[in-house]
């Protein structure tokens, strides 16, 4: 028929069965007329030597001329030798943002995902992630399909996590467990670093294209906490210790444990009795946040480990089922709400002692463990330089040289 109009495909009857009505003007170009009445424009070409039929829409919504323009732009794909039908289906198959960090979390859980330090990542590290992307990522653009996402859907996202949009209280992983989410900036940096390593990691994978859309995403940088405690704040804090000593024992401990030897929180809690060497005097760590680490230990520590109950065959400080290390994390916190550092934590206590130090002319790291017979590196190097006077007495509380992990224990670090 000649070049199909508008009041041609208005006079187009049904029939029993569907049939086509084709355009002369454009070659390939047609309208099917369905037995319900519904007509529905349509183009057919070659790709590749094989017939593709592609439906560009039904009329009405779609003018015969704008219908022809989707059929040229169709033919003019199909010359290049791009399948319509099979772009149609991958961009219908394509995973969303959500399935593709579905399938990172599941990959990590199976120790296939390797961090920078050539190890699979670890489950404190992956109990984060679970947490970040379930209360940002996912609600944020968790619909949006990967391959569609763009450097501005990102920045957005960083944006709302930095105003607090995902900030709520959520029902966390453990039982009557609940996880209290308040973004802000440092939290939103954080997110967008985990996203731009799961995107490489889908891109490595095949299952989303290049670039990455976290490039050249802008985020804030959160301002350092300068907060110093006094000494009457130390000292109240060695004696929150001591009180706890009889409501929780464990945490204080614990924190007894982590100001002898140097140890992080987590290392500590979750120390276990064969790791001890006491014949060498050391503590053999075959995970840590930098990977397998021997400590070496002095007598006090060794005296602190041996009048620990042994509640358990592995850990030191074991749960209640004794199978697994005790969560001990809000009873240290409680330690602090005791000691009235309720807005501190105790690596503000290490900066104290560090700065009052250096002022004094003093090391700038006390030397709690030498005077607890550990031979550290800075004892060997300057022998001469004299520990802090209050560092045997403060054996009990956090000192500069105490490790990153010894701190107030944090209830959202999934925030």
């Amino acid at each position: 028929m000649p070049k199909l109009t508008m009041r041609d495909v208005q006079a187009f009857r049904p029939a029993l069965k569907d049939y086509f009505k084709w355009c002369s003007a454009t070659p390939g170009f047609g309208v099917r007329v369905y037995p319900n009445g519904r007509r529905i424009f349509v183009v057919q070409t070659r790709v590749n030597g094989r017939t593709r039929r592609v439906t560009l829409g039904p009329f009405g919504p779609l003018t015969v001329e704008q219908a022809r323009e989707r059929a040229n732009e169709v033919v003019r794909l199909a010359s290049k030798g791009v399948d319509p039908q099979l772009e149609r289906k991958t961009a219908r198959d394509a995973p969303t943002v959500e399935k593709i960090c579905t399938a990172y979390l599941e990959a990590a859980d199976a120790g296939l995902v390797i961090t920078r330090f050539k190890r699979p990542k670890r489950a404190s590290t992956l109990a984060i992630d679970h947490g970040r992307i379930a209360r940002h990522i996912v609600p944020l653009i968790g619909t949006t399909r990967a391959r569609d996402l763009t450097r501005g859907d990102v920045q957005r996202m960083v944006d709302q996590i930095g105003s607090g949009k995902t900030a709520g209280t959520f029902k966390g992983r453990k039982l009557r467990g609940k996880a209290v989410v308040l973004g802000g900036v440092g939290t939103a940096a954080r997110v967008k670093e985990l996203l731009g390593g799961i995107l490489s990691w889908a891109e490595d994978r095949g299952m989303v294209p290049g670039p990455n859309a976290v490039r050249r995403v802008v985020t804030a940088r959160g301002e350092a906490k300068n907060r110093t405690l006094s000494q009457d704040e130390l000292k109240s804090l060695g004696e929150a210790i001591e009180r706890a000593r009889v409501t929780s024992p464990m945490a204080a401990s614990a924190l007894t444990l982590i100001a002898l030897t140097g140890l992080r929180c987590s290392e500590a809690c979750g120390l276990k009795w064969r790791e001890i060497d006491e014949e060498g005097r050391f503590l053999r760590l075959p995970v840590t946040k930098t990977g397998r680490s021997t400590r070496p230990t002095g007598a006090r520590a060794f005296e602190l480990l041996k009048s620990l109950p042994r509640l358990s065959d592995e850990f030191c400080f074991p749960n209640r089922t004794g199978k697994g290390s005790a969560d001990l994390d809000k009873r240290i916190a409680a330690i602090f709400d005791d000691a009235g550092l309720a807005d501190g934590l105790a690596r503000h206590g290490r900066s104290s002692l560090r700065q009052g130090n250096t002022a004094a002319g003093r090391a700038p790291l006390p030397c709690v463990c030498s005077c607890a017979d550990v031979s550290s590196k800075q004892c060997h190097e300057a022998p001469s330089i004299p520990c802090a006077p209050h560092s045997c007495r403060l054996v009990l509380l956090p000192t500069s040289n105490a490790p990153p992990g010894f701190r107030r224990a944090r209830r959202n670090r999934s925030t």
